[in-house]
């Protein structure tokens, strides 16, 4: 927490706001070469080869790569889901938290793709070619729904916009069939799907949601009686941490956000934004 917060004060600024809308737009041109020029993806892929041979561009066109076998009604829903999700998901971890697990995805999926070339070449293994077919951003938006789980397992969505489920058996369902995907798939899918589950496990451990003490407990149930009579009086502060009582006027490098999971206005600093325990 204390990394990701030095992190986020010296490179916040070149946070994109909004990334999900430049994701959604990659899909979509995606999807137009697919259906006007589907032999232009050929030269699109993460080939480790070909970008050591001076195709630099698939360094990042690669994230243009739109799932197989997707039809135009699949494409249309998956755009506006993962669209909600990860807006909500920004709004829920700020956007330098969001921009960092899209990209730290896209960037453990390129390392992937060169640690399996070579790990090929030291065994003597002839380069399968294509290989990059297997590398696009499927697995990073499956990771999107888990990282949503995860911080929202009792929220519900209509299945087929008829079923009520929690999306904590969905995304037991999708933990299922990425386990599935990972024994029947080839190894470069192998690697894509470690990459971003990877990513996954490293970011929720970086902040993962602590147990509150009985002493914060005791804390937040005071501030809660106090809330009212407390904001905007400490010395004209217009911020004040719910947990810890810090605010501007302590220290001006502080980061403030109320967190959109507890009942009520509740503001946090940045050293326990990701750390408290949600007020029901």
């Amino acid at each position: 927490m204390r990394f990701l917060n030095k992190m986020e004060r010296r490179f916040g600024r070149f946070a994109i706001p909004g990334l999900m809308k430049y994701v959604i737009a990659c899909y979509i041109i995606g999807y137009i070469f697919e259906y006007v020029a589907p032999d232009a993806l050929n030269y699109l892929t993460l080939e480790p080869y070909l970008i050591l041979h001076g195709q630099v561009w698939r360094l990042i066109s690669w994230v243009l790569i739109p799932p197989s076998g997707s039809n135009i009604i699949f494409f249309i829903i998956m755009l506006v889901l993962y669209y909600q999700l990860g807006t909500v998901l920004e709004q829920t971890w700020g956007t330098f938290r969001f921009n960092l697990y899209i990209f730290g995805g896209v960037i453990f999926t390129i390392l992937g793709a060169f640690f399996l070339f070579l790990v090929y070449k030291m065994m003597g293994i002839a380069v399968p070619y294509p290989m990059g077919g297997s590398f696009s951003t499927y697995y990073i938006n499956l990771t999107i729904f888990l990282a949503f789980a995860v911080c929202y397992p009792d929220m519900k969505v209509m299945l087929y916009f008829i079923i009520p489920i929690k999306m904590k058996w969905m995304a037991a369902v999708y933990g299922v069939l990425i386990a599935y995907s990972f024994v029947v798939s080839s190894w470069s899918g192998r690697v894509a799907i470690l990459s971003s589950v990877l990513n996954f496990l490293i970011f929720f451990a970086m902040t993962r949601h602590m147990a509150a003490s009985p002493k914060e407990l005791r804390r937040r149930q005071n501030f809660k009686k106090q809330v009212h009579q407390s904001r905007g009086t400490a010395g004209g502060a217009i911020h004040k941490c719910a947990i810890c009582g810090r605010t501007e006027l302590d220290d001006p490098n502080l980061q403030f956000r109320y967190c959109s999971r507890c009942k009520g206005n509740y503001e946090y600093c940045q050293d326990h934004l990701f750390t408290h325990k949600h007020v029901e």
